[in-house]
């Protein structure tokens, strides 16, 4: 198929009477309907042009009536406005839409640097048991120390925190009381 047809020869003549109608399709203008949004082919339909110049155009008396009873289309199941709000239709190439999966991303902990935190995951698991069990038995020891020092603390008055504040709680029933008794 060059830019240019040739001359037909006896033998081709039905491929060539093919070959030009394909390449001379013809193209009709079409409006949509300003409220079914349907293709309106020429000679079919109504316009209708409003006060302020704005000319619509209907597929037919139908859509031309419910427009001006001011019927909203997407009320209506046979509109495309109604399949489009409700996704009605259209094939998606690729399905449903894929989600991303969250990548996973290491910050460093506070007191931990990123690199110690690496060198631990890579530790082999008895070597870390080990290591925390050393920690914990380190943990009860001191924790072991603590009580002893506090019984050794001489005793004073009475417990400090336990004094009241200085205006003794609930109010006085008096003259200036102005509730029950």
């Amino acid at each position: 198929f060059g830019s240019r047809l040739e001359a037909p020869q006896p033998s081709n003549l039905l491929c060539w009477i093919a070959r030009v109608a394909l390449t001379l399709t013809m193209v009709i203008k079409t409006d949509l309907c300003a409220y079914t949004e349907y293709r309106i082919y020429p000679g079919h339909g109504e316009k209708f042009i409003a006060k302020d110049a704005k000319v619509h155009f209907f597929i037919s008396a139908k859509a031309d009536a419910l427009f001006h009873q001011r019927i909203k289309p997407v009320k209506l199941r046979w509109t495309q406005a109604w399949r489009r709000m409700n996704k009605k239709g259209k094939v998606e190439e690729g399905g449903k839409k894929k989600t991303r999966k969250a990548q996973k991303f290491q910050k460093a902990i506070v007191g931990l640097s990123l690199d110690d935190l690496k060198k631990k995951k890579a530790q082999k698991p008895e070597l870390r048991q080990a290591r925390e069990a050393a920690a914990k038995e380190a943990k009860q020891r001191s924790a072991q120390k603590k009580p002893a020092a506090k019984v050794a603390a001489p005793k004073g008055k009475a417990d400090k925190g336990a004094k009241l504040p200085k205006g003794g709680g609930a109010p006085k029933a008096g003259k200036d009381f102005k509730g029950k008794k």
